[in-house]
């Protein structure tokens, strides 16, 4: 029991995290240019004339978002390139989130199937 209630704590902890990512403005903003671009990456740079915000700024928003999981960093020669980090979105997209707070048909929630 112990453990289910740790790996519950832990992933109520990881969406927390998530949650305070995707709670401003400029970091939804980032993602949306990330997942609208035709290009599979952005480099920082060009992030940076887009959102027209100063580097020191535009990289607190991308380490929050980073940390969070949301984004992906890859390193070509000195600059940084930034993507979306598709499996963590695809998850917090899917059915998970609403099955750990639906309520079972019988009001427990320890054997709770989500049908969404």
């Amino acid at each position: 029991m112990a453990t289910n209630l740790q790996e519950l704590q832990a992933t109520f902890q990881q969406y927390e995290k998530i949650f305070k990512a995707l709670a401003d403005e400029k970091r939804l903003k980032l993602l949306n240019l990330l997942a609208d671009s035709k290009e599979e990456s952005i480099c920082v740079c060009d992030l940076e004339e887009v959102m027209v915000m100063a580097q020191s700024k535009l990289s607190y928003h991308l380490k929050i978002l980073m940390q969070a999981g949301l984004i992906q960093r890859e390193k070509r020669g000195t600059l940084h390139y930034y993507s979306i980090n598709n499996e963590v979105m695809n998850h917090i997209l899917s059915e998970e989130l609403c099955c750990l707070f639906r309520r079972s048909d019988n009001g427990d929630k320890t054997n709770v199937t989500c049908g969404c």
